[in-house]
């Protein structure tokens, strides 16, 4: 029975996770704690396995639609995984009751940033690494017609996503939520394409953090497993979904999301 709950819930959160970009951690994680009373570490380590099974859910479908910029995604990556492996070394520190309140912290921090976008911002032209890079894409909108877009503030975009990788180490939420930020806010890309270069990244980056906590023994197959399972089936509905979605809807409900989570983690790790 256990079991089953921790299944149906995965479930949900693999459908929020995929559709915004999250990875599901930050659903799982808070559910794991608060629901289920399962330690904070165990919660991070299974969260991290089923930020990869998100990853690979999502991934293949937001690529069929052209939705994920590739190449954008594999240079990124370079920052996320060596801050990934940075945040593993840092989290052996930090005592169970300040992740709470570090993790609250960012996720309210990342629901204002989200408020504060209230439209479309596209940057007008791209940074000269960009160009160099070719890092610049097309994408379909909600009516099918293809849309050109520029990548601004390239470096800046690589800083936020080593600071995502440390994260994604330290609190188990595969980092998706300032992904999304970095590609969003200070790179402008468009909110789908954010949210879909984000899905393919997060299961690289917590591949890198959950080997480090599979070599602790923090992964407990009892927790991990159902998790994982329900991850990827809600993962790949999302997927599905988020075509047929608004950007703006899309937007409101992540800032929905990142608020509730984020008092609820505060009380926690304040009690």
């Amino acid at each position: 029975m256990y079991e089953l709950l921790l299944f149906a819930v995965a479930i949900g959160a693999g459908f929020i996770g995929s559709l915004l970009g999250l990875g599901g951690g930050i659903i799982i994680v808070p559910a794991l704690t608060l629901i289920y009373k399962v330690d904070i570490r165990y919660a991070i380590a299974a969260s991290l396995i089923s930020v990869v099974a998100t990853s690979s859910g999502a991934a293949a479908s937001y690529l069929k639609d052209s939705l994920t910029n590739l190449r954008l995604a594999v240079f990124l990556e370079v920052g996320t995984v060596v801050g990934a492996v940075s945040g593993f070394l840092i989290a052996s520190h930090i005592d169970s009751k300040s992740l709470y309140v570090l993790f609250a912290v960012f996720l309210l921090f990342s629901a204002l940033m989200m408020l504060r976008k209230r439209s479309e911002h596209a940057a007008v032209a791209n940074h000269p690494w960009a160009d160099k890079l070719r890092l610049d894409s097309s994408y379909p909108d909600d009516k099918g017609v293809w849309q050109n877009y520029k990548v601004a503030q390239v470096p800046l975009g690589l800083a936020v996503m080593f600071a995502a990788g440390i994260l994604s180490a330290l609190l188990g939420i595969g980092s998706g939520i300032f992904k999304v930020l970095a590609m969003d806010g200070a790179m402008k890309l468009p909110i789908k394409v954010s949210s879909a270069t984000s899905n393919f990244m997060i299961g690289v980056t917590a591949a890198a953090s959950a080997s480090a906590y599979f070599l602790r023994g923090d992964v407990r197959p009892e927790i991990a497993a159902p998790v994982a399972l329900g991850i990827i089936i809600g993962s790949f509905l999302g997927a599905k979904s988020m075509s047929r979605i608004p950007a703006a809807h899309i937007r409101k409900i992540f800032v929905v999301v990142l608020a509730i989570v984020s008092a609820q983690m505060i009380w926690k790790g304040l009690k």
